[in-house]
């Protein structure tokens, strides 16, 4: 069976772990060259493109901020001049710093907009200049179902995932006449390193509030991203995709 992203070049930020680093491995699994970004997590990063580079595809990772315009500007144009192409843009990298209104400082609302929605604006920005010449990519933002419905102590991880979906079908819209497809996926609750130091009790009451009774994986996700990324998705642009085991249902 050949591959769903043989001859395909993507780029993915945030990589170095989580939810970043399934779409990593699992778009090389599906043949597709992996660039990718890690921000602080140097010898993760190391690991992961020696990871993928055993899976016979071209990969190579840089440590670079999605979140400063310049260093965004800067990676697409290394990534191009390295693999020659861009396909697929993945933007996933986020933060979290959740508080009640009343607690979060101004400079925690302002960290978590320029991470997760910046970061954002700034990659489509850099990677539509090779996709407009080529007529051709897919873009694939990575939101929240806490972007679609909100979230208690969450008000700006919510109000960037949020922007997130507001901005992905303005893109859509704006390139699709070019053959570049905008969609986004809104992730529930999937069980990484980061929810692994949650107590356990709370994780079991999530699971079972959730129609399919569990956590999802890194590798759920990632595999809606090669959906997207893929041809198979070929006419879906503008699009939500709640990966969340029927939570928002």
């Amino acid at each position: 069976m050949s591959k769903l992203l043989a001859g395909k070049t993507a780029l993915i930020t945030g990589a170095s772990r989580g939810i970043g680093y399934s779409i990593a491995k699992v778009f090389a699994q599906q043949g597709a060259d992996v660039a990718f970004t890690y921000l602080s997590s140097v010898e993760k990063g190391q690991a992961l493109e020696a990871e993928l580079l055993a899976l016979g595809v071209k990969a190579k990772g840089y440590k670079s901020d999605a979140s400063n315009y310049n260093e965004a500007e800067k990676l697409v144009a290394d990534v191009v001049a390295d693999f020659g192409t861009l396909h697929i843009l993945v933007n996933n990298a986020g933060i979290t710093k959740d508080n009640l209104l009343m607690r979060i400082t101004e400079e925690s609302w302002d960290e978590v907009i320029r991470v997760n929605l910046k970061s954002v604006f700034n990659l489509t920005k850099a990677a539509q200049r090779t996709m407009l010449k080529q007529r051709l990519g897919s873009i694939i933002n990575l939101s929240s179902v806490v972007g679609v419905k909100g979230n208690a102590g969450q008000s700006n991880y919510a109000a960037s995932k949020a922007g997130i979906i507001g901005f992905t079908k303005s893109i859509a819209l704006e390139l699709g006449s070019r053959n570049i497809r905008c969609n986004a996926i809104a992730p529930g609750f999937i069980e990484t390193e980061m929810t692994g130091a949650l107590d356990p009790k709370t994780v079991e009451q999530w699971r079972e509030q959730i129609p399919l009774k569990r956590g999802g994986t890194g590798e759920d996700v990632a595999n809606a991203c090669v959906f997207l990324g893929s041809e198979m998705s070929a006419y879906v642009t503008g699009q939500v995709i709640n990966v969340d085991g029927g939570m928002l249902t």
